[in-house]
């Protein structure tokens, strides 16, 4: 009824929603184009009055780019990696193959995803620390500063997923098992099921997924600093970003920091908009599955 009386509402919320997103974003980009004195100032100016590029120049005089930007980048490919893999392989596991405790083990992949994942980086931590025969450790882990030293600590605790089994696992309960039945009937083993049948049919969610994972492990903070305080060279762009604020002038500490996350989020931004598509098609596939 509501529907009929105001056809426009649906539009005016998306509308709506999409000014919400966008204008803190395009108010990032402006404030990093703004000149010293400009940011924080009342009345509030949207628009700077000259777009000033040497803020971006300072961000990235002050920051080591392209060791900020390679730690970025290996860590975050190392993690999506190891989740899409991990996660295809448990999910097809828990969707389609028949084993005691099955649903059980499903029970607790859902389990892990009941805490707050801040709750494990202190045991974590520890566990890097007390890393048998790494970073100067003797076999019982004592020593030395085991796994914290090495960009290996970046990754280690996210390369495996407890939403990306689910995800993976509900999608693929939706394929029928005929087709399965079909390849073993020819001869196919399961890994050649999994990689020939099942991986094709996933490439939707796995996209989405993968984005997911990639924006997750791009932006992550507080484990990337608790790292490099142990070691500074495997410090990610989240963090030299964060730390720009102590190394500029107080009046252009807004625009420069502004200009730092403009060049952290145009991989990401980039990345979205070249899987657009199998971003917008998994999301919709998953929903329905």
């Amino acid at each position: 009824m509501t529907r009929r009386r105001f056809p426009w509402l649906p539009y005016l919320v998306v509308v709506a929603g999409a000014v919400l997103t966008v204008v803190p974003f395009l108010d990032m980009v402006m404030t990093s184009f703004k000149g010293p004195g400009e940011a924080g100032t009342l009345p509030y100016r949207f628009l700077p009055k000259a777009f000033d590029l040497s803020n971006y120049r300072a961000a990235i005089d002050q920051l080591d780019l392209p060791v900020l930007f390679r730690n970025s980048v290996v860590a975050t490919a190392v993690i999506t990696g190891s989740v899409l893999l991990t996660s295809s392989l448990a999910g097809y596991a828990l969707a389609k193959l028949r084993f005691p405790g099955r649903d059980f083990v499903f029970r607790l992949v859902l389990a892990t995803m009941m805490f707050p994942p801040f709750l494990f980086f202190i045991p974590r931590f520890l566990i890097l620390v007390h890393w048998p025969l790494a970073g100067g450790n003797d076999l019982l882990g004592r020593g030395g500063a085991g796994l914290t030293v090495s960009i290996v600590a970046l990754a280690v605790p996210f390369l495996v997923n407890g939403f990306g089994i689910f995800l993976m696992r509900q999608f693929m309960v939706a394929i029928p098992d005929e087709v399965l039945e079909a390849a073993r009937i020819d001869g196919a083993g399961e890994f050649a099921v999994w990689w020939r049948i099942v991986v094709p049919q996933t490439k939707p969610v796995v996209v989405t997924l993968g984005l997911l994972t990639f924006v997750d492990a791009w932006n992550e903070y507080i484990w990337a600093l608790l790292v490099s305080t142990a070691n500074p060279d495997v410090m990610t762009l989240p963090v030299g970003i964060q730390l720009l604020q102590d190394h500029v002038d107080p009046a252009r500490t807004m625009p420069v920091v502004m200009a730092g996350l403009v060049l952290s989020v145009l991989p990401v931004l980039l990345l979205f908009l070249l899987l657009q598509k199998h971003y917008i098609r998994g999301v919709m596939l998953s929903g329905l599955k």
